[in-house]
């Protein structure tokens, strides 16, 4: 659902100079072509993925620097707390900064094919923070600054390239333009990389058919790739702010099922391998989930009736299709990756030459042999499974 808002923003921003998106027909083309030709670059491996978000990163940022110090001339402080409550839309507020500020949790599931992970995930983490934080107040304080309180109302999805406009000409406007499209395709991609592989991990350690742990030749999941992009073309007809608060409402029930996972595990299973571990012990988990929550609850609170009923039957057909996929498993009319033989042997067994290690096999409903004799492992950044 969160990569369905790419492509519709690729669009909000072309159609500032190219009406031509107004058309129900043309858009339509252009999100289904957006969407292959992005999803045809995630099935060429992830080291295309982050080298092109690099360098979107730094071909983006750069016109809000450049917008910024033409700005400042133009900046006058008190435009700033210029604030109309009566007229101000807290519902759209809170879901569009809970929205821009969210998905961090997403790195995680890319752990496993980053190399050291307990030293890269804090450096970038950390650098990520700064960024985000400096990328959203900067180019926001030199455009309110700048532009008459008058124009307020103007303000919404793709309006910054009017804020250039007036700022710089219509260079700048081109340029922000052309810089925020491309953004958003590097989040389409970062996002389609880390659901992707959630879905094959899900599948290495049973918990889906094995058909999603199949991988093309780039190492990258083919099947879960592609309904990720089938995903994203059925929502993609839906409205920016449509799609935003059903996601939030979402993303905020599987946050609170994320939080109490970690705690379960740290105190369940505190010696689980993990590729990366937070600092702190189980006291000190719980308390920095608290404030979070308290975020969560009062975001899922603003959702409307209708996000209500959209997001209860989605997770209507999420407990439907647990049980669906439990049956499948124990009538064998689907494959699944077994990751403990009928014997309850010590080595898993190999399937498309990925093997999870027997940690994460504890974690499997049903799973409660005890090993005769124990056995050294280590997984390697690969995710390949090797014995001392």
């Amino acid at each position: 659902m969160d990569n369905a808002l790419y492509p519709v923003l690729f669009l909000d921003y072309l159609r500032q100079s190219l009406p031509l998106f107004d058309h129900p027909a043309v858009r339509n083309v252009a999100l289904l072509a957006l969407t292959a030709a992005l999803t045809f670059l995630n099935y060429r491996g992830l080291n295309i993925v982050g080298l092109s978000a690099v360098a979107l990163t730094a071909f983006s940022l750069s016109p809000f620097v450049v917008m910024s110090l033409l700005a400042i001339p133009r900046i006058r402080p008190h435009r700033w707390l210029a604030i109309n409550l009566q007229g101000a839309n807290f519902r759209g507020y809170f879901n569009n900064m809970f929205w821009n500020l969210n998905y961090w949790d997403k790195a995680s599931t890319l752990a496993g094919e980053v190399e050291d992970p307990s030293r890269s995930f804090p450096r970038a983490i950390f650098g990520a923070v700064v960024l985000v934080m400096a990328s959203y107040l900067i180019p926001l304080l030199a455009g309110t600054g700048a532009l008459d309180v008058s124009r307020s109302a103007e303000w919404t999805d793709g309006y910054f390239a009017q804020v250039g406009m007036v700022i710089g000409g219509p260079w700048l406007r081109w340029w922000i333009q052309a810089a925020a499209a491309m953004s958003n395709m590097g989040l389409f991609e970062a996002e389609m990389s880390s659901d992707s592989f959630q879905l094959l991990g899900m599948s290495e350690i049973g918990m889906l058919p094995a058909i999603f742990g199949k991988r093309s030749k780039y190492g990258t999941p083919t099947i879960s790739i592609m309904c990720s992009a089938t995903g994203v073309i059925i929502l993609s007809w839906m409205s920016f702010q449509e799609i935003v608060e059903f996601l939030n409402f979402l993303y905020s029930l599987g946050m609170l099922l994320e939080f109490a996972a970690f705690i379960k595990l740290r105190i369940k299973k505190p010696d689980l391998h993990r590729p990366y571990r937070i600092p702190v012990e189980t006291f000190g988990a719980v308390v920095i989930c608290i404030p979070p929550t308290f975020l969560l609850v009062l975001v899922m609170c603003l959702a409307s009736m209708r996000t209500f009923i959209v997001s209860g039957s989605v997770m209507l057909i999420g407990f439907l299709i647990h049980p669906a996929i439990e049956h499948m498993r124990h009538k064998k009319c689907v494959k699944f990756i077994n990751m403990l033989p009928e014997s309850c042997s010590n080595t898993p067994t190999v399937q498309n030459q990925e093997i999870v290690d027997e940690a994460s096999v504890s974690l499997l409903p049903g799973h409660s042999c005890v090993k005769k004799e124990p056995q050294d492992f280590e997984v390697n950044f690969n995710g390949i499974m090797e014995k001392e």
